[in-house]
Parts: structure tokens; C-alpha cells; sequence
């Protein structure tokens, strides 16, 4: 067939595997209640296994780690699996593809619900053999008993009387093939639609194009907070090929071409009056308005022993506040729908990252019973977590139904920088103290605007005052790669380094001396360790700087040294090497993690050094690329990625966590070299011209 699955309804799909049998599961509330259906797995008589899972794939690897899950527990080659992904009529709920959470909770999911079909259909073989189910073993898809007998997935899928016996529910305490005896998982495995990406035969949501299709556009407001007054749609209905909308604020035209329906944007926008409120707020004095409206009473707070009283006996005491801009999330592929509507049904193909969330965003925004909604995600252009809403797809649903045709929204660039929320920014203030011999005896942390995400420490001090406080935005917010807690890292990497150098410790040692987590620890000394920590340390100049930072978050560790040099003349910082050391507990795929930790870093160096929106009154002032400065080619340095192992603990994500060490390790690295501390992201080189 040459239509994709991702456009076929349930009926055509299951007819597309041909005669089979579906293996039903449910989610982790459902093993426990032993509900036994959720589609999950379907064997085809063909001996391929089609696996079935809401989660989305943005490039950072669910789609081959869940194909290898499945493969994994029922004993098959990893090509013998086919994995459906994110269509609400298809696939099960799994939640947005968001946290990190695929890994130590989707994966675990996947490797359940085939290592019970696996036992089910072992036990169904046993029962025809007349055998005891224990003497029978599972490779390649064959079951194989005594005296040479054997039958396959294929033949299981044509035998009717199985169907019995994989209706029973999924087991939670399942046995799962230990890591050791992994064969699918663990190893290196492509993305199992590469071929279609490097060749262009994948079609992303903005290449999603339906027969009859029109292109629309959204009428928006000047700025942040906008509301519409006055407009005057005369010149735009007098066009007749394009189609114009207002619903309530919602005002849009989707035309025969992109350019038309552009024109028609253009038409109407001269003529729309707007109400915007006077804020007074840019990014200049955006760190004093976030301070002025923090809502410190009702903070977030943890505390232990008694911190006033062990700063009064400190022999020194510090105290530093540190400053994160807001960032957008630039993914490649700016958001992108396509809508189309069959009598009283909608389905709409979106680039978001919560295929389920959506259905019930439109189903609300549209007053449509759910049901009536099907919302299909093909594998899209990156998110780092800025596609958690469906504002392209609602946008897309209203101009279809209006002009009875399939409507395209695809948002531009600049469209993307104004109207996307971004990442919080943070103002975190810090104080400590330490005693006489140099230790830490006391640690205030008070993070305001981020959120808790990494916000407590994971040093050892015995009187501790931690708040996460929330405030004003004067810009929307929302989740970004890791949260709040890259915010928060650099604030309190940053902050042991001033307390280092306060207490004239090595960084290195000093965060040894009061680091009991033993992850962590393993991390930091084998990024060190590999990067020359204290032989490079010895070898600092004015314009040559180290410096290194670790933290912890979503369950996994991170470490990173870098190296730094310096022009003072033109206030420039130039990241020449970048060593981190990363843990997740065991890998699933090696070559996988390898990439999403360097996509992290450099990821990491825009924020660091030169990403920041700016704005007033909630315009923003730099939307493209033109002035808006993502990391380029030329600003990679060398990378050095060390992947540690750890097989004690159940796998955990690593698709986010990488990024939080490398910022705070770049300003450690500017400090060791000129003396001068940077408590601001982005790090401004121009204070360097004044040392």
C-alpha cells in the first residue's frame, strides 16, 4: 500500500497487517485494576511484530528505543518490529512525550507488555504440546519444544485459539530480561525511519498536504496581552477565493496559496485597532520587575537545622544573586498543522508533542465531543519542549470548518519568537557560609521564576533554607529542556565555585569535600579525570581559563569541564573544549544517548552565550534568526562525551539533564582566567575589556 498508516482509519489498519492477532495492554493504573485491553502489539502472519505507542518521536529516540523494547522481550530482531506512534485512533494514551519520562516509564511499558504476550503465547504452545511451558525457549520469534518442535509468531497469529489466551491482562510483575541478557536493547540501534529522513520521502506536520487543501493565516496582535478593538474585514470577504473568519479574538483566512492568504493578512492588519497595556517592562529591568512582584510568601520551601543562627557563627559569609534571560526554544521546525473536517469529524495532523492533550484542547476550543477528534503526529522537527499546546492546530480546525476544505497553518519564524512561550527566565539569590577550616556550614537558596526543577542542592551542608518563589512574567512561560533547572544549576554551580575561591579550595576539591551522593561523585572525578583536571588547572592565564561545574535531575548525573579562552580586547569568550561526563543508570541505546548528550551541549553554549530574547511592553524586538543568535558550525568546540554505565538502577532519561553543567563550567572557566564573575546568562564578555 502507499498510504502511510498515520492516514489510515482503525479498520483499514488493522486490514493493512493483514490476518493476525492483536495483543492488548494497558497503561500502569490499568495492570493494577488488571484491565486487559489497550492495543499494544499486533503479530502479523508475515512474522513481523507492529508495536502501537502514543508517545512522540522529536528527534530525541523513542522511536527505536521502543522498537527495541518490544523486540527485546519477545525475542526478535529489532527489524522484525513495526512501531505506530501518536495517532489517537491507533495508539494508547501515553501522556505527552515530556520529562524525560520514556525511557524509565514508556520503555518499562513496552518491555511488560511483550514479555507478557511472549509468556502467553509460550503458554499457549505449551498447552497444545501437552509440555510444561518452563521446558520451551523463545529466539527469533520461534518457540521451540521437545523433539524438535517449533512454532512461530506467524504461525501463532493464524491460530484462532490464541486469541483466548492473550486476552488475559498484563502482568506488572512480569519477569524482564535482566541487562545482561539484553540482546535488542543496549546496542546502537538507527532510527528505524532514517532512511525516509535522509532521502525526504518522511514528510514532517509542515509537509503534510491533503487534497483541496488551503493555506492559512492568523491575525495577531502587536503584542503580548493585545486585545483587538476595532477591524474592518470589507476588503478581505470582497476576495473571493479567500476564506475570512472571526470567532470572538480568533480572526484568520486561509486562502488557495500561502501568499494569498498572506495578502489577506496584510489587508486586514491595516486595518485593526488594538488595546495594549502600558507594563513599562523590557529585558533591561526585567530582573528588578521579577524581584519587585516575587510572591515570596507563598514559596515553595524546604529547611533544615537553623540557618540564621549558623550565619551568625560563619567564619565568612557570601552572598550573590545570579540572572537567566528569557530564551525561546527555536526548534527547526516552527509549529505546523493541518486540519480537515468529514461531516461532524475532525482530524488534524499537528506538530506537537501530546497527541492526546491536543484531541481534548480542540474537542474543548471547537465544543466537539472528543471522540469526533482524531489527532495524528508524524515524527516532527524538534519541540525541547515548547510544543505542549496545540495553538497551530485550533488555529488550523477553525479556518477548515469554516472554509469546508483541509486548511495548512504553518507559523513562521518570526511568529515562533513572538507568540511561542519561552523559557522562564530566573533571578536566584544565594548566601553561604563557612567556618573556619573552609567547609560549608550554611546554604540559602531562593530561586525566583523558574520553578523548583533541580532547586534543591545535592551538596552536603547541615543548615539548609531552599524557596522556589513564583512572580510576574511579563512574557508567557512555560517548559523548556529540563525545566527550571539549568536556571538553578548555574545559579548553584556558580555559587560553589565564589564559595571555592572564598575558602581558597580547588572547585574540584572543594565540591568533593561535601559531596556524599556517590552518582554524582562518579561523574565528577571521571570528567576530571579525562578532561587533565589538575594538570590543566596549573596551566590558567589571563586568557586561558578551565572551569567545571555537575548536578542532578530527572534521576541521572552530569558533569562538565570546560575550557575557555578569552579576548579582552573585544570582550569575546570563545569555548575551545568541552568534557562531560554523563550517567542515566543502564543504556538502552549507546550511540543514541551519545547524541542527545551532545545535542544538549550545544544547546547549552546558545544559552550560555549569546541567546536572549528582548523586548518591551511584551514586543519582542529581535524575532529571526538575524538577530536572535543560535549556536552556529563555527561555535562547536571540541566535545568529549564519557557515557558511565550504571546497571544498579533502573534506566532513567537522558534526553535533557546534559544540559544543565555547561553554562556554570563556562563562567567558572572565564573566572579562573581573568578574575572576573559573570552572574549573568547570557555571559557578556564586555566586562573582560574593563579587567
Amino acid at each position: 500500500m502507499d498510504e502511510p498508516l498515520s492516514e489510515l482509519d482503525r479498520r483499514t489498519f488493522l486490514q493493512a497487517l493483514g490476518t493476525g492477532l492483536l495483543v492488548t495492554v494497558t497503561g500502569p493504573d490499568a495492570w493494577a485494576q488488571g484491565t486487559p485491553v489497550s492495543a499494544r502489539l499486533f503479530l502479523n502472519e508475515d512474522g513481523t511484530i507492529t508495536a502501537l505507542s502514543g508517545k512522540v518521536e522529536e528527534g530525541q529516540g523513542p522511536r527505536a528505543e521502543l522498537t527495541q523494547a518490544a523486540a527485546e522481550e519477545l525475542r526478535v530482531p529489532v527489524d522484525r518490529v513495526r512501531l505506530v506512534m501518536a495517532d489517537t485512533e491507533l495508539v494508547p494514551d501515553d501522556g505527552i512525550t515530556a520529562g524525560s519520562r520514556t525511557t524509565p516509564s514508556n520503555v518499562p511499558e513496552m518491555r511488560r507488555a511483550a514479555a507478557t504476550a511472549r509468556e502467553l503465547l509460550s503458554a499457549f504452545a505449551a498447552r497444545e504440546w501437552r509440555v510444561e511451558a518452563a521446558t520451551l525457549e523463545v529466539q527469533g520469534g520461534v518457540i521451540s519444544g521437545p523433539a524438535g518442535r517449533t512454532m512461530t509468531y506467524a504461525d501463532l497469529a493464524k491460530a484462532r485459539d490464541a486469541a483466548a489466551t492473550l486476552g488475559q491482562p498484563i502482568r506488572p510483575d512480569v519477569a524482564l530480561t535482566p541487562v545482561s541478557g539484553w540482546k535488542a536493547l543496549g546496542r546502537s540501534t538507527p532510527r528505524p525511519n532514517a532512511r525516509d529522513l535522509v532521502t525526504g520521502a518522511h514528510r514532517f506536520p509542515s509537509d503534510v498536504v491533503r487534497p483541496g487543501m488551503l493555506y492559512g493565516r492568523v491575525l495577531r496582535g502587536p503584542a503580548y496581552g493585545a486585545t483587538l478593538e476595532a477591524l474592518d474585514l470589507s476588503a478581505v470577504t470582497a476576495l473571493k477565493d479567500v476564506v475570512a473568519v472571526r470567532e470572538g479574538p480568533f480572526v484568520g483566512f486561509a486562502a488557495p496559496s500561502s501568499h494569498r492568504a498572506a495578502q489577506a493578512l496584510e489587508a486586514a492588519a491595516r486595518t485593526a485597532s488594538w488595546a495594549t497595556s502600558a507594563r513599562s517592562v523590557s529585558n533591561e529591568n526585567l530582573f528588578e520587575h521579577l524581584r519587585a512582584h516575587a510572591r515570596r510568601g507563598e514559596a515553595r520551601t524546604d529547611e533544615k537545622g537553623s540557618v540564621e543562627a549558623a550565619l551568625g557563627k560563619a567564619h565568612h559569609v557570601l552572598a550573590e544573586s545570579y540572572r537567566v534571560a528569557f530564551v525561546q526554544h527555536a526548534p527547526m521546525e516552527p509549529r505546523a498543522a493541518v486540519a480537515e473536517w468529514s461531516g461532524d469529524s475532525l482530524t488534524v495532523w499537528a506538530g506537537c508533542d501530546g497527541p492526546f492533550r491536543a484531541q481534548q484542547i480542540l474537542a474543548e476550543a471547537l465544543g466537539i465531543p472528543r471522540d469526533r477528534v482524531r489527532v495524528i503526529v508524524p515524527d516532527m522537527g524538534g519541540g525541547f519542549g515548547g510544543k505542549h499546546t496545540a495553538e497551530a492546530a485550533v488555529e488550523a480546525a477553525r479556518l477548515a470548518r469554516a472554509a469546508g476544505k483541509p486548511v495548512s497553518v504553518r507559523w513562521t519564524r518570526e511568529e515562533e519568537f513572538r507568540w511561542a512561550y519561552c523559557r522562564p527566565a530566573a533571578l536566584v539569590e544565594c548566601r553561604g557560609g563557612l567556618n573556619a577550616r573552609g567547609a560549608l556550614e550554611a546554604w540559602v537558596f531562593t530561586s525566583v521564576n523558574p520553578g523548583g526543577a533541580a532547586v534543591g542542592t545535592p551538596y552536603a551542608v547541615p543548615n539548609v533554607r531552599i524557596a522556589s518563589v513564583g512572580t510576574d512574567s511579563p512574557l508567557p512561560q512555560g517548559s523548556y529542556r529540563c525545566l527550571g533547572a539549568t536556571a538553578n544549576n548555574f545559579a548553584r554551580e556558580s555559587f560553589m565555585d565564589e564559595l571555592a575561591a572564598a575558602a581558597g579550595a580547588d572547585p574540584l576539591e572543594f565540591r568533593l569535600a561535601h559531596l556524599e551522593n556517590p552518582r554524582l561523585r562518579a561523574v565528577l572525578e571521571r570528567a576530571a579525570k579525562e578532561f587533565g583536571w589538575a594538570a590543566r588547572r596549573k596551566r590558567v592565564t589571563p586568557d586561558l581559563g578551565v572551569g567545571l561545574a555537575c548536578g542532578t535531575e530527572k534521576n541521572s548525573v552530569v558533569a562538565a569541564c570546560v575550557e575557555v579562552r578569552l579576548d579582552r580586547a573585544k570582550g569575546a569568550i570563545a569555548v575551545t573544549e568541552i568534557g562531560e561526563a554523563f550517567e542515566c543508570g543502564p543504556i538502552l541505546n549507546p550511540a543514541n544517548l551519545l547524541s542527545q548528550v551532545q545535542g544538549c551541549i550545544v544547546m547549552a553554549l546558545g544559552g550560555a552565550l549569546t541567546e536572549e530574547l528582548e523586548f518591551r511592553d511584551g514586543r519582542i524586538l529581535n524575532p529571526r534568526f538575524s538577530r536572535y543568535r543560535v549556536p552556529r558550525f563555527q561555535d562547536v568546540p571540541r566535545i568529549d562525551v564519557h557515557l558511565v554505565e550504571n546497571r544498579d538502577i533502573p534506566p532513567a532519561g537522558g534526553g535533557e539533564t546534559p544540559i544543565i553543567a555547561t553554562a556554570p563550567a563556562i563562567a567558572n572557566a572565564v573566572f579562573a582566567a581573568s578574575g572576573v564573575r559573570l552572574r549573568s546568562m547570557p555571559l557578556r564578555g564586555q566586562a573582560l575589556r574593563r579587567a
